[in-house]
């Protein structure tokens, strides 16, 4: 009796310190993240995506004023010192191309490379299509990809768990299995392994400085993806 009554105490601690509003919050966000995508699809392999994040953005910023929080709460804010903040975007930029190597040479002994499933076919010498590609870049592909997955998903999921650096860790795990996820439509199993090692990579600098001014962390993650549709652009894409 004693035993079950000790575990029934914890369990009632554990219980009081979960906040469901925001477990609430982090699933309204998903459903919508996923629901936009899988009904876009058909439509458009290269807009769904974008389609998804920009209503996910709407209905996660009204989330967070329901809950008198606001973006700047979360990291977005004005950055303080170029110098540092120079320095933090070389590191979050680095921290991109390492993972990216390291992790695109250990999937490469295990699954075949999918590539990007000629979703950005029309790029290569289309000037338009390029223009296009920079606003989905600096859009959809740095500023709310870093404010969803890193920023939102890990104050949500770390809040629900009570706070705290484990319930942060846990929050930049979670964040960064749905990041890969959400790049397997056309990345399949190599990509989604890529990019969610490159998400907790990222999950773990918004830990460390983010909380604070996630602003490098959009600039690296830009910078990185300006690189990749620049290439693809002069038709060298590195596949």
């Amino acid at each position: 009796m004693t035993q079950t009554s000790n575990l029934k105490d914890l369990l009632a601690v554990l219980l009081k310190h979960l906040d469901n509003k925001a477990l609430y919050d982090l699933i309204a966000v998903m459903i919508v993240l996923i629901a936009v995508k899988q009904l876009l699809l058909p439509a458009s392999l290269l807009l769904a995506g974008p389609a998804s994040t920009f209503v996910a953005m709407i209905i996660a910023t009204l989330l967070l004023r329901r809950r008198e929080l606001s973006w700047t709460d979360l990291g977005l804010r004005k950055p303080v010192g170029i110098v540092n903040t120079f320095a933090m975007t070389v590191v979050s930029f680095m921290t991109i191309a390492l993972i990216a190597t390291l992790m695109g040479w250990f999937t490469g002994l295990f699954f075949e490379k999918v590539g990007d499933s000629n979703r950005f076919a029309n790029v290569e010498g289309n000037f338009g299509v390029f223009m296009m590609m920079m606003f989905l870049v600096w859009t959809h592909g740095s500023i709310f990809e870093e404010l969803l997955f890193r920023a939102f998903m890990i104050n949500r999921a770390s809040t629900y768990l009570g706070g705290g650096i484990k319930a942060g860790l846990a929050g930049a795990v979670f964040s960064s299995v749905f990041f890969g996820y959400r790049h397997y439509y056309y990345q399949g199993v190599a990509g989604a392994i890529i990019t969610g090692s490159i998400g907790f990579g990222l999950s773990l600098l918004y830990l460390w400085f983010g909380r604070k001014n996630i602003v490098p962390l959009i600039l690296g993650h830009g910078l990185v993806n300006t690189i990749s549709q620049s290439q693809r652009f002069l038709g060298d894409d590195g596949d």
